[in-house]
Order: C-alpha cells, then sequence, then structure tokens
C-alpha cells in the first residue's frame, strides 16, 4: 500500500516517522514551502520537511496543493491512503478522490469541537481541561469528516499551547498507530459528526493576541499560555509592545478590582504585578519592545515602568 503523508509543524512529525518505522511504504512527504523566518529572514525549512529529507523521503512543497500542476504530480505516485496531520492547507476533492483507502486526518480536538486551524491554542484560551486527538476521514467541508477514532487527553493548569502540541502530537501518533492496520486494508466504519455540536477554531489574528485588561484574571492566564511558544500575548506601555510571555496562576480566591483594569500595582522581584477585571495578575516574564525576552524580577531591576503606570 501506497502511502503520501501531508503535514508541516512538529505536531506532524511523531506520526510521519511512526508510518516509517512500523514498515509501511511511504511513497512521498507534502509540506509547506519553506517561508523566511528570524530577524534575517533566513528561508528555514518546515519540521516535517527537515523529519522526511533524515527518513530519506522524497518531498513535494507545492505553494498552492489545488493547482492542476500539484495534483497531477501527487496523482502520479498513485497513492493508496493519505494521512494529513496540520498540512496548514485544504485539500481539493480532486485530491481527496485519489487514494483508493481515502484521506485521513489527525486532527488536534475532540471532533466536532474546535474545527480549524488553531484548535490546540484555543481549547487553552478557552479555559477546556479536557481536550483530544480525532482520527477522521477527510471531506470537503472544514474538518466535517466521519470519525474513525478519538482520544481523549487531559489539559494540566499549567499547560502551554507549545505542552499540549507535543502531548497531541503523541497521542494522534498511538492513535495512528493502533488503526493502520485496519486502515490498510481499506475504508473501516466512521462515525456522523453532530453538526449541531461542532464549534470553530479560526486561526489567531493580532487581536487575539492582545491582553484586555478589563478580563478576569483567570482568562488572562489562559490567554497567556495559550499563545505560548508562538506569538505571545501583548500589551502596550508607552505606545510600544510590552509582551507577556508567562503569569503566575491566579488563586482561587480573586479579589474585586481595586484599581482601573490594566494598573501596574507593584514591579518586584516576584514580578510586574497588574489590575484585571476582577483583581490582579502577577506577570513572571515579560519582553518590552526591542529586547529579548526577560524574567520580570530581571526586568524589575532596570524597569521605568513605575506603580501606577496603565498598560493598555
Amino acid at each position: 500500500m501506497k502511502i503520501v503523508f501531508m503535514g508541516t509543524p512538529a505536531f506532524a512529525v511523531p506520526s510521519l516517522k511512526m508510518l516509517v518505522e512500523e514498515g509501511y511504504d511511504v511513497v512521498a512527504v507534502i509540506t509547506q514551502p519553506d517561508r523566511p523566518q528570524g530577524r534575517k529572514k533566513t528561508l528555514m525549512p518546515t519540521p516535517v520537511k527537515e523529519a522526511a529529507l533524515s527518513l530519506g523521503l522524497p518531498v513535494l512543497q507545492p505553494e498552492r496543493l489545488r493547482r492542476p500542476e500539484a495534483v497531477a504530480e501527487l496523482a502520479a505516485f498513485e497513492p493508496d491512503l493519505i494521512v494529513t496531520a496540520a498540512y496548514g492547507q485544504i485539500l481539493p476533492k480532486s485530491v481527496l478522490d485519489l487514494p483508493k483507502n481515502g484521506c485521513v486526518n489527525v486532527h488536534g480536538s475532540l471532533l466536532p469541537k474546535y474545527r480549524g486551524g488553531a484548535p490546540i491554542q484555543r481549547c487553552i484560551i478557552n479555559g477546556e481541561s479536557v481536550t483530544g486527538v480525532t482520527l477522521m476521514y477527510m471531506a470537503e467541508g472544514l474538518d466535517t469528516g466521519d470519525m474513525i477514532s478519538r482520544v481523549e487527553v487531559r489539559i494540566e493548569d499549567e499547560d502551554t499551547a507549545g505542552d499540549l502540541f507535543e502531548k497531541l502530537s503523541l497521542a494522534g501518533r498511538d492513535l495512528l498507530k493502533t488503526e493502520m492496520p485496519r486502515l490498510a486494508k481499506g475504508r473501516v466504519e466512521a462515525a456522523k459528526q453532530n453538526d449541531s455540536e461542532a464549534t470553530y477554531a479560526p486561526n489567531l489574528s493580532r487581536d487575539d493576541e492582545r491582553i484586555d485588561w478589563n478580563a478576569g484574571s483567570r482568562e488572562i492566564y489562559n490567554r497567556i499560555r495559550g499563545l505560548v511558544p508562538f506569538s505571545g500575548a501583548f500589551t502596550l506601555w508607552n505606545g510600544e509592545t510590552f509582551k507577556v510571555w508567562a503569569a503566575a496562576k491566579p488563586s482561587a480566591g480573586i479579589s474585586a478590582a481595586v484599581k482601573t483594569p490594566g494598573t501596574v500595582l507593584a514591579v518586584n522581584e516576584r514580578g510586574v504585578e497588574v489590575s484585571t477585571g476582577d483583581g490582579s495578575l502577577l506577570l513572571t516574564s515579560v519582553q518590552p519592545a526591542g529586547k529579548k525576552a526577560m524574567s520580570a524580577g530581571d526586568f524589575s531591576r532596570g524597569a521605568a515602568m513605575s506603580p501606577g503606570t496603565v498598560l493598555g
């Protein structure tokens, strides 16, 4: 059975490696094009491309998979099964119809909840305590295909999006490994999703990254950890971006806010304490504009920020 694997970030790498280690015939890997990264805008390969090349697999990087020439190049491999994991593009019908055994996707949520491109970040931002991975057949809609199998994964209070990406990446690998013997024989029975229960997790925007200090301490805490280690959350200090990379978990008994939300209450070795909509939040890792991320304690020793400053 010929398998084409599609994926882009580190989330997909364990699933790809598992397929090769288990002896499945991965004939090609499709991933997103190299993108410029860092201050020098150096072109960098995707984690999946790096893994595929280390495994000696051919790699294709079409800018748009739906273009006829990209579909034709993929069709030349004559795949019996396509496996995707966080590929980053919607597969057109011309691709979905190629493999006789179908196209299956390792999706980082318990469908039909959190359909879309940012399920892992948004479930943390929304304060969920449980998420998981769904192995599903792909359809033309956005994560609407029939579900083959699911596994639950607990979200701990201190988990960041990065922590959860790793947990779900390994859970997805194990789920795919369990189901592959059946998938290799042909299409398997799968359950339809209840569309009335569907929720969506669109890709994050700049607005999603900005802290609203009028929100509760717990809500802000969840937003901060849901954006780590990727974009990070931010607020404004003196009109410039002031990033927040970590905060102390709010205590259970939050007192009512006594200052205008966003007011700096203290700047010391413990961190930067800021008033919120229902109390305060202690920031423990920050990044002023033009500088590297640092502990809030280090920041306090040379900061021009003082109590009474209002962040926005």
